[in-house]
């Protein structure tokens, strides 16, 4: 039987480039989906805690199961922290697309931290109109601890809002199960029941052209 490949633990190298000064890592969730906002955090984890066991098993979000995510998020608020995790609705996005949404729940988590920020890492290749020094490092979440933390709050929250909100608002789309990606019983329940007040339009334009 093949042995399990080991996912390498994340370093502090992006952190230790700003050292004396006061690093939040940022991250998004929610941009791929065809329904509800996208979710940004912020997160400042103080260089006491670099050696804490929940912060040493921080990794990329996607590369965790879901139980394991909602564990985590628990425990990094438990730490007690500075994060915020903020949000863009979706007439945004619809307004000033996705990308551009995506940035503006990153400032608003960034704005949103009990403790302000002196650096910014910013998970993703844009880190433009931030206001603070902002860093963009591609693929940030499975390298940067900070960044870990931010894509587990912004992941876990988006899902809840998907269970807590859109699955029992509108449960004829199964929201619970493939958290608004098109999914092929996603695209069927969009052909039987028409889009929801929720959906991004935008995001449909393919779907129904076809």
């Amino acid at each position: 039987m093949p042995k399990k490949k080991e996912t390498a633990p994340l370093s502090w190298e992006y952190e230790l480039k700003y050292e004396g000064r006061t690093v939040c890592g940022v991250d998004e969730a929610g941009r791929g989906p065809l329904v509800g906002r996208v979710y940004a955090a912020a997160v400042i984890i103080p260089h006491t805690l670099w050696d804490h066991p929940t912060v040493k098993a921080l990794n990329d979000s996607k590369k965790l199961s879901e139980k394991k995510r909602f564990l985590l998020a628990d425990e990094i608020k438990a730490l007690g922290i500075p994060y915020c995790v903020a949000f863009s609705e979706v007439e945004e996005i619809e307004r000033i697309n996705i990308l551009e949404a995506s940035l503006l729940a990153m400032r608003r988590a960034i704005d949103g931290l009990p403790k302000k920020a002196d650096v910014a890492l910013i998970d993703g290749n844009v880190e433009r109109d931030f206001q603070l020094e902002a860093h963009a490092i591609v693929g940030g979440d499975g390298l940067s601890p900070s960044i870990a933390a931010a894509s587990i709050l912004a992941k876990t929250e988006r899902d809840r809002y998907c269970l807590d909100f859109l699955d029992k608002t509108y449960p004829e789309y199964g929201f619970a199960a493939h958290k608004g990606y098109g999914t092929k019983a996603h695209y069927e329940a969009l052909t039987k029941y028409g889009p929801c007040p929720e959906h991004r339009l935008s995001f449909l334009k393919k779907f129904y052209a076809r």
